[in-house]
């Protein structure tokens, strides 16, 4: 049996994400894959069972490469202020360094695989956000309310700005480019909205 190729495999990854993002998930084959990284179908058997388990796999990995970064220096036991501020920085490095990872998880969004990748990818992620969200609750720093309230103020700005970014364009097809400065202002209105 060969054994695996760690260069091989990181192209595979990278690779398999581009060519989703390129052609949806419809258009994705593992066919078309070993073409783009010049090897042959059977060498992506020996790192994957199938079409399927590679996109999951891919998607697990990413998810926790983005979980890591998310995380990076944040303490659950932080002020809210600070550890929001944190997860801001995080989210955007993140982002604006992996523009394909962006938008490959954009894809993922609507099919059937998000929920099997989430279900293996976030458990630190929700454990740590978690309870840096009701420590915040607990000092009265923020209004205890339903998740999907909390993540819409807090993160849907950030991210609606990186997508603006990457796009190169802002609504009504206005050239963007995403600014510190923008960034922090940006942030400073989500803190104000969510603190009381």
């Amino acid at each position: 049996m060969r054994t695996r190729n760690e260069d091989k495999v990181q192209m595979v990854k990278q690779k398999a994400m581009e060519m989703i993002v390129s052609t949806g998930l419809e258009g994705f084959s593992v066919n078309k894959l070993a073409r783009a990284c010049g090897i042959s179908v059977a060498t992506l058997y020996i790192y994957y069972k199938d079409k399927e388990d590679l996109i999951t796999k891919v998607a697990i990995e990413e998810g926790q490469k983005m979980s890591d970064m998310t995380l990076k220096d944040l303490d659950p036991d932080l002020p809210f202020a600070e550890g929001l501020r944190i997860q801001w920085r995080n989210r955007s490095k993140y982002m604006k360094e992996n523009p394909v990872a962006m938008h490959f998880f954009e894809q993922l969004r609507s099919s059937t695989f998000q929920a099997k990748a989430l279900k293996y990818m976030t458990n630190d992620m929700r454990e740590v956000l978690s309870k840096f969200t009701h420590n915040a609750v607990a000092r009265g720093e923020i209004n205890k309310m339903p998740l999907e309230v909390y993540w819409s103020i807090a993160f849907a700005p950030l991210y609606s700005l990186l997508r603006f970014d990457n796009e190169g364009h802002s609504v009504g097809g206005h050239p963007f480019k995403l600014t510190d400065a923008v960034l922090w202002q940006t942030y400073d209105l989500v803190l104000k909205a969510l603190t009381p």
